[in-house]
């Protein structure tokens, strides 16, 4: 797994959104990388969002989820808008099988921009 995180000057209300972008497998060798990716960018930049950019991401198991959801959690614990995108249409099913995209809320490209949603506490 490749893992990257930049600011974007994409603009959002209330702050910065960075992007954190995946490339690769998301799995239990990996998982707390990701994780810990997304707690170092809430630390560093305080963002009002983050987006989880999955287009290069090939796989996902239940470790890869479960740090995608402590993420989301830190992420609302800190007021911050968390949201995936540009899933494959596989890894678009797992999100929605699981019921993820109801709770992260999954961007695609390809479709207009969803408003921005307020953060569930």
């Amino acid at each position: 797994m490749e893992i990257a995180s930049e600011l974007s000057p994409e603009p959002v209300p209330g702050g910065p959104l960075v992007v954190v972008t995946i490339e690769g497998d998301i799995d239990y060798t990996n998982s707390d990388e990701m994780a810990g990716e997304i707690w170092n960018v809430l630390a560093r930049h305080a963002p009002a969002a983050i987006r989880v950019d999955l287009a290069e991401a090939t796989f996902i198991d239940s470790t890869g989820l479960g740090a995608l959801i402590a993420a989301y959690r830190a992420a609302a614990d800190a007021g911050c808008v968390f949201t995936v995108a540009a899933p494959s249409p596989a890894f678009r099913r797992v999100l929605s099988i699981t019921g993820l995209s109801d709770l992260f809320g999954v961007e695609d490209p390809r479709e207009p921009a969803a408003p921005q949603r307020t953060v569930e506490r």
